[in-house]
């Protein structure tokens, strides 16, 4: 049974930080690609960001690049979203997701993970 389980949302002032945590279980943490999606009211769920399974190669959306941080201890199943300089647009609820670990995908898109986490709000307030 794979669980993804994220945790540090909050509410945070405009220029603020908070750092997110995703804990996996159930799943050979270090054969997954993971990444982190976040979805507003009436807005498509996006892409934020994405590590592959080894750490060695990170991808982000343009809108957090050079804000956000992404990471993963796989020694400790989980993967880390370090959000600095935070705006009122990064308002949402934030998802942790993993691929199937089976083969090469593009993870910017939402079909590449099978894995979802239950999601944890981010508000920033201006």
């Amino acid at each position: 049974q794979v669980q993804l389980v994220e945790t540090g949302g909050g509410l945070v002032q405009a220029g603020g930080s908070l750092r997110l945590s995703c804990a996996a279980s159930g799943l050979t943490f270090n054969r997954h690609n993971m990444g982190w999606f976040r979805q507003a009211p009436g807005q498509e769920r996006e892409f934020v960001t994405a590590i592959t399974w080894s750490g060695g190669s990170t991808l982000y959306t343009d809108s957090v690049k050079d804000r956000f941080i992404i990471s993963r201890d796989n020694a400790k199943n989980t993967v880390y979203l370090q959000m600095n300089n935070l705006k009122p647009e990064d308002t949402a609820v934030y998802y942790c997701a993993g691929d199937r670990g089976l083969r090469p995908v593009l993870l910017t898109t939402r079909s590449a993970y099978v894995y979802w986490g239950q999601g944890t709000q981010v508000t920033v307030s201006s």
